[in-house]
């Protein structure tokens, strides 16, 4: 069963850490988090699931995201999770609001999540983010040389 969450897209000023902290907006996974359409490609995850049977479905961005820090770091499942779980910034990633020290999924889902997003779907959004990026940058230029 897949459950689509309404929230809209969390700010890296939103994110709860412990001790009152807050994230950096320069770190790399806060950047590429802004830059990933989570909301374009989160329907065509959902049809993968039934509207009303099992139990409820990681979210799109949980499921890419992790995929993602996975094969950046070069780790195995286990790894990511464990890196997850210790990193506020790769929970930030994922989608999640504040820190918590427990895992936000057991390592085999990553193989449901590789089984689920696809070869097809990785490739299109990945034109999508670099279609994002290469915007933004020729916007920013444009910027600075008026």
């Amino acid at each position: 069963m897949y459950r689509k969450e309404e929230q809209s897209q969390i700010s890296s000023e939103n994110f709860e850490l412990p001790f009152e902290g807050k994230l950096s907006k320069d770190n790399r996974w806060v950047i590429m988090a802004s830059l990933i359409p989570w909301s374009e490609f989160e329907e065509e995850y959902a049809s993968f699931f039934s509207l009303d049977m099992g139990a409820p479905a990681k979210s799109f961005r949980m499921a890419l995201g992790a995929l993602i820090i996975k094969e950046k770091l070069g780790i195995t499942d286990r790894e990511t999770v464990e890196q997850i779980k210790e990193n506020p910034y790769l929970q930030y990633f994922i989608g999640i609001s504040s820190y918590s020290n427990d895992t936000p999924f057991d390592a085999s889902m990553l193989v449901h999540f590789r089984q689920r997003l696809g070869v097809e779907l990785v490739n299109r959004i990945n034109q999508k983010m670099v279609k994002e990026m290469l915007e933004n940058s020729s916007s920013e230029s444009i910027k600075k040389k008026t």
